[in-house]
């Protein structure tokens, strides 16, 4: 087994990983892929700050086997979409020297602007019932669906706010400073996304490095890589390729998905 580098997706959302499964599939023809999934339970408390020292575990026990199996160097490819992205974004700036390069998707230069954002703002200022909020925003996020699609997207949209990790909630919105990080930096968006807009994508630039890229994808929305499987795999492909080769990722494995559920730990879940 070559433990040269992993890649490794990151997911806490659960509910929308249905859409990640195209670009998954796809990466998977390029080099073996790690999912690593967050699940919390209606009461768990919605902080990043844990997610991350979990992930910051499982990283640990792969450093250790590579070092058992002769390789000091081990470092993971990390990606990740949405909020999942904004966790990798948080690992990489507090862990620079585990990660050999970081991957975002519709992650805006402010990481904390996301569609959850949205919608608690909107809930905010609109009379409106929570389900004819989350039917516009299905609408903003995946434009017009057929009536059946639109409330199946809204129900989605409605289980990720239930249970899944969110930076806001009814009570409070976070704020993250904008910032890049040491490690290589590829950010992707879609040009058609209204939440990680075309001119806040512009911003990515100040904060990059040489050697970082921004990325975007021409008719894609807020979830490109879902329609958009095969450029976005070209795209992170050769970011990859430009990378130092003894850091990237290896593809003499079997093309294969391992998936690791961290299980919570129980706490007061803040009111969304």
């Amino acid at each position: 087994m070559n433990l040269g580098s992993d890649v490794l997706w990151l997911s806490v959302s659960p509910h929308l990983k249905c859409f990640d499964q195209r670009l998954l599939a796809q990466l998977a023809k390029v080099t073996p892929i790690r999912h690593w999934e967050y699940c919390q339970t209606i009461d768990e408390a919605c902080c990043v700050d844990a997610v991350v020292d979990l992930l910051h575990d499982y990283i640990c026990d792969r450093i250790a086997l590579a070092q058992r199996l002769g390789n000091p160097h081990y470092k993971v490819h990390l990606l990740g979409h949405g909020v999942s992205g904004t966790a990798g974004l948080f690992y990489a700036r507090r862990y620079p020297q585990h990660v050999a390069s970081l991957t975002l998707l519709s992650v805006g230069v402010l990481p904390a602007v996301n569609w959850q954002a949205h919608y608690y703002a909107m809930r905010q200022r609109l009379p409106c019932s929570r389900e004819m909020l989350l039917g516009q925003l299905a609408k903003i996020l995946f434009g017009q669906q057929p009536l059946r699609f639109a409330k199946a997207l809204a129900q989605l949209l409605a289980n990720d706010l239930d249970s899944a990790l969110s930076l806001h909630s009814l009570a409070r919105q976070t704020k993250i400073l904008p910032g890049g990080v040491k490690v290589p930096l590829l950010v992707c968006n879609g040009a058609q996304d209204p939440i990680t807009t075309a001119q806040q994508q512009g911003h990515w630039q100040r904060w990059m490095k040489s050697g970082d890229r921004l990325w975007e994808c021409p008719q894609g929305n807020h979830f490109f890589h879902f329609h958009h499987a095969l450029p976005t795999t070209e795209a992170i492909t050769d970011f990859w390729s430009t990378l130092h080769r003894s850091d990237l990722p290896s593809p003499s494995e079997p093309t294969t998905t391992e998936t690791i559920t961290i299980p919570p730990t129980r706490a007061l879940k803040s009111p969304r």
